[in-house]
């Protein structure tokens, strides 16, 4: 049984009726497939942190869970799709591709076990139960490399990406229910430096796997990792300066990704993992402090490269040095060493504060807060119902096809449903089912895809008066294009647009004072 005090909000638990509803009218495959529906409209929202291989994926996972349990250093573990996830007891759940489970406890140093021993290939996928607060409202997903050379681990990805094509012949109900329904609800994808076709491409099947009913820019962020690693003389306007570079890199990647993803954020992943799972040490501080005592010329020379910075003649030992470079590369060394000198008498623990501040995780965090958290209610109904369609259009009865067709329109004519609609228009028009000029598809995403009101409008810092005003005659425009020059594909994206405005402005005027 599902927790109803769970379900992220009203328009998941509108869904979660709907398919209850519709069990008994339903074949026994298809209500088995609901029933897996309203459990996980029940559970924290599903995040997969995909991307390519290398990319640093499973080093920010660490980070945002704040422990260091998802394996980095490449091994049998990094090729399994691993769902971390909140439990009162730590342990891992091997699930075999049978359907058989097998429990494990984590190593001693806290992470997944090197070796699992296992038959890889036979299993599905790990899951990884943690008593991190973190995990009480999303699920994280670790996922294999894209790119990697080893196809079965592209395919787990794919698959839980949505971009896996399910056999039409097949009767198997778990295969069903798993194409149908486990896709993940939202994607924090990670990029280096470089922005590729299958970049694009895994993107674009993850818009794809939520259906007709989410978007892009509603559920995808992407964070550009190992932002140290820029060369500020090669972007223009960096001024020499690589968090600068870095930013400005990000942002025409954010341009590439459009309208793909909501946004793309600098982020040093390593520096991020070191400092929010308790990896820097008090003796990694004193260390620092050792070498900011070091004469200027000769640490800006030690700093030029990893190899001259563990090979120079020094106080500090060179394994405490390599220990160093391995959690926080030449990047976080320079930043504490300023820091110190800064304030000699600085304690670890503020150290450590400054090293995360540099690593840009708060605002990846902070992003997605605003981005699946506010929004989790919208993108959990909108993903159950692109599930529900599909197991409808699996079953291969046009009457129950139809019958699922008709109730999901009466939820969606409900005035507190207008969101779904909002986010099914915001993808007709992104994806290019429905043509619009670029002023107005800029507008149908910018209302679409923020959640704060004053983003939504265009007006960042407005005032109640002037946003309300502002939405009042946005709403009357949409409602004229509506009716007089629209296509008729427009013209039911303009209703909807309409119609969000209005809503803006009622919320606006009942707030008043």
């Amino acid at each position: 049984m599902t927790d109803q005090s769970r379900l992220a909000g009203p328009l998941s638990m509108s869904v979660a009726a709907l398919c209850r509803r519709l069990q008994p009218q339903v074949s026994a495959r298809t209500a088995a497939g609901f029933a897996e529906v309203v459990r996980r409209l029940g559970a924290p929202l599903q995040v997969a942190v995909a991307g390519r291989i290398k990319s640093g994926k499973s080093t920010l996972v660490n980070a945002l869970i704040g422990r260091r349990v998802a394996p980095t250093d490449v091994g049998e573990c990094t090729r399994l799709v691993t769902r971390f996830q909140y439990g009162t007891v730590d342990r891992i759940e091997v699930v075999f591709t049978n359907g058989r489970k097998q429990v494990l406890p984590f190593a001693a140093d806290g992470s997944i076990p090197a070796d699992l021993g296992v038959d890889i290939s036979a299993v599905s996928h790990l899951e990884a139960y943690l008593t991190s607060a973190v995990l009480q409202g999303m699920t994280v997903i670790d996922t294999p490399g894209l790119g990697s050379l080893d196809a079965a681990s592209v395919s787990r990805t794919e698959e839980l990406l949505g971009a896996a094509k399910q056999d039409e012949g097949s009767d198997d109900l778990d295969d069903t229910s798993r194409n149908a329904v486990a896709g993940a609800e939202a994607v924090l994808y990670v990029v280096t430096q470089g922005v590729r076709a299958d970049d694009h491409q895994a993107l674009a099947a993850f818009t794809a796997a939520t259906a007709s009913r989410e978007a892009g820019p509603v559920n995808a962020i992407a964070v550009l990792n190992k932002a140290d690693t820029v060369a500020p003389e090669s972007v223009q306007g960096a001024g020499g300066d690589v968090w600068k570079a870095a930013t400005i890199l990000a942002e025409k990647q954010a341009a590439l990704l459009k309208p793909r993803v909501a946004d793309v954020l600098p982020v040093i992943g390593l520096l991020a993992e070191t400092t929010e799972s308790g990896q820097f040490t008090s003796a990694d501080a004193e260390a620092l402090r050792k070498l900011a005592a070091v004469d200027e010329a000769t640490l800006e020379t030690m700093l030029m490269a990893a190899d001259i910075f563990t090979s120079w003649e020094c106080e500090v030992p060179t394994g405490t040095r390599l220990r160093l470079l391995e959690k926080l590369d030449l990047y976080g060394i320079r930043c504490a060493i300023d820091a110190i000198r800064a304030d000699p008498g600085i304690p670890a623990g503020a150290l450590r504060r400054i090293l995360l501040d540099a690593s840009g995780l708060a605002s990846v965090r902070a992003r997605l807060s605003v981005v699946f958290a506010a929004r989790a209610d919208g993108i959990k109904a909108a993903a159950a119902l692109a599930s529900v369609t599909a197991l409808a259009h699996a079953s291969g009865d046009p009457a129950e096809r139809q019958r699922v067709h008709d109730a999901i329109e009466v939820l969606l004519a409900r005035p507190e449903a207008h969101q779904l609609r909002l986010l099914e228009a915001l993808t007709l028009v992104v994806g290019g089912a429905v043509d619009m000029p670029e002023d107005l598809a800029e507008e149908v995403l910018r209302v679409g895809s923020n959640a704060v009101v004053d983003a939504q409008l265009g007006l960042p810092g407005g005032t109640r008066a002037e946003l309300a005003a502002h939405a009042l005659e946005r709403a009357g425009w949409w409602r004229s294009f509506a009716s007089f020059g629209a296509t008729p594909a427009q013209s039911r994206v303009a209703h909807v647009v309409h119609r969000a405005y209005f809503l803006i402005w009622q919320q606006l005027r009942e707030n008043r004072g």
